[in-house]
């Protein structure tokens, strides 16, 4: 029997803190890790409890989200958690900060429950949470401060078709989408998307998206 994906729900609103781990813990493949109200008591239990998942709000008092996200999942962090973002602020800054902070996805706080327990699954199997069509707004809003200022200097390693795929994931293409551009199966795809993290030496599909606009691939 496969063990279940233990998670840790982090916000500061004891109703919506309920709420979601009352959601999570009703599932018989999720076990709630534990739970807390602010972002350095998220970081202290992640490390006690090492959980699969934590569900993280933005705003807390103590330490926010973000700075906590940075902590459990950004660069140099020597064993990472995966962080799954519930917010009530669609595409502000607080979203854009958070997954440059190493977040693997982010939900709004008013998605269905379904979605919600989708995310949780999703980010635990290692891929990242960022619907297509959300993905397209964020660059778009935020691709002047992802950009260089000056072009790369250094060559990306990847070959034509790579780089193809690669311009497709920071368009916002799905998996499915990116197989009916290319004419090619999903398995295709998704041995591209693996390749593609691997010689980047990126962890998913959003930091794909920001290092393909930071480079200028994408405009």
């Amino acid at each position: 029997m496969t063990a279940p994906i233990r998670v840790l729900v982090c916000d500061d609103q004891i109703l919506i803190r309920t709420g979601l781990a009352t959601i999570i813990d009703a599932q018989p493949d999720l076990e709630l890790a534990g739970e807390c109200g602010d972002g350095r008591a998220a970081v202290d239990l992640a490390a006690r409890l090492r959980p699969d998942v934590v569900v993280m709000d933005v705003r807390m008092p103590v330490l926010d989200g973000i700075e906590a996200t940075r902590l459990l999942a950004g660069a140099g962090v020597e064993r990472p958690v995966k962080v799954l973002v519930v917010t009530t602020f669609n595409l502000d800054e607080y979203v854009y900060q958070a997954l440059r902070a190493g977040a693997s996805g982010f939900l709004l706080k008013d998605a269905p429950p379904a979605q919600l327990l989708h995310g949780i699954r999703t980010v635990a199997s290692g891929a990242a949470l960022l619907d297509p069509e959300v993905t397209r707004q964020l660059v778009g809003r935020y691709a002047a401060r992802i950009r260089p200022t000056d072009p790369p200097t250094a060559d990306v390693p990847l070959t034509p078709r790579e780089l193809q795929v690669l311009r497709l994931i920071a368009d916002g293409r799905s998996n499915s989408e990116i197989a009916g551009t290319l004419r090619i199966s999903q398995e295709t795809v998704k041995t591209f998307v693996s390749r593609i993290l691997t010689k980047l030496d990126l962890r998913d599909r959003v930091q794909a998206v920001v290092y393909a606009y930071r480079n200028g691939l994408v405009t």
